[in-house]
């Protein structure tokens, strides 16, 4: 497989909407769509705030992108690589993403990791999420790591609580609960591992989430590791 460049860009166009890799003066949109988009966890303080976004752009900034459609944007995605010290480490999103900072970001990681996916409610049939997925897709692929993974929301779950959480998601694989969310991810090719429970603070998916993984199907394995 021939050897990528790190630092070339990604842009993706359809239905007028493009992605990009995210700049310094897009930061105040994206705190503002963060707000927009997760309106309950935003009331509990839970959204990206400028210098956490800022870190991001400094520490990797080719995984940090944005959706624009029609010079506006509506939508976003955080990603770093990181490597587990065990293939399906139950975590917490603090733990996966260094508190907000991206501290635990390895170059030398196997697997990107999806700290958020935001879009715009009043632009989601637009695919926006979908393209972002891809953009992350593709990058994997061009870094020639080894998976995509991250921990989900349920943010149904808050009005199915007779349920555990696992019981919860096989009714969601059965098609007997609508879940967008893990619905959504399963549609682009990824794959329920197991719950994380205290995941973060979220009062819709009562502090649990799912652990998601895409394998990356054109990953080279470096014998020199």
């Amino acid at each position: 497989m021939k050897e990528m460049n790190r630092n070339t860009p990604i842009h993706t166009r359809h239905s007028h909407v493009t992605i990009r890799t995210m700049t310094t003066n897009d930061i105040p949109k994206v705190v503002e769509l963060q707000k927009i988009a997760f309106p309950t966890m935003a009331a509990e303080g839970v959204y990206w705030k400028p210098d956490q976004l800022t870190a991001h752009l400094e520490v990797f900034p080719e995984g940090q992108f944005v959706a624009e459609y029609h010079g506006k944007i509506v939508g976003s995605c955080s990603s770093l690589i990181v490597k587990l010290k065990s293939e399906y480490e139950e975590h917490t999103w603090k733990d996966a993403c260094g508190d907000s900072y991206f501290k635990n970001h390895d170059p030398n990681g196997d697997s990107l990791y999806g700290a958020d996916v935001s879009s715009h409610p009043d632009h989601r049939r637009l695919g926006v999420a979908t393209k972002l997925y891809d953009a992350r897709k593709t990058l994997t692929v061009k870094l020639n790591l080894r998976r995509i993974i991250a921990g989900a929301r349920l943010v149904n779950y808050c009005e199915h609580t007779e349920l555990s959480p696992l019981e919860y998601v096989k009714k969601v694989k059965r098609h007997e609960i609508k879940e967008p969310v893990l619905s959504f991810q399963i549609r682009n090719g990824f794959k329920f591992i197991k719950i994380l429970p205290n995941y973060m603070k979220d009062p819709r998916s009562l502090n649990n989430a799912t652990f998601i993984e895409w394998k990356n199907p054109h990953f080279v394995e470096n014998n020199d590791n």
